[in-house]
C-alpha cells in the first residue's frame, strides 16, 4: 500500500515550484487574451458559415 504523502509538504513543494515559474506581464496577457478572443470569434463565424451552407444543401436535397 502507497505512502500517504504529507499534505504540508505536498503544499510546500508546489509553493516552491510557483516560486520558479515565470509569469506574463499584464501587458502580455491583455494581449494573449486578445488573441484568443479573436482567433474564437473567427472559427465560430467559420463553422457557423459551414453549418448554413450544410443546412441549405441537405434542405435542397431532401426538398425542404
Amino acid at each position: 500500500m502507497a505512502d500517504i504523502p504529507n499534505p504540508a509538504q505536498f503544499l510546500n513543494e508546489a509553493w516552491l515550484e510557483l516560486k520558479k515559474s515565470t509569469w506574463l506581464s499584464r501587458q502580455q496577457a491583455i494581449g494573449s487574451t486578445g488573441v484568443v478572443l479573436t482567433l474564437v470569434a473567427i472559427v465560430a463565424v467559420y463553422i457557423a458559415g459551414v453549418d448554413f451552407l450544410l443546412s441549405l444543401i441537405m434542405g435542397a436535397l431532401l426538398g425542404r
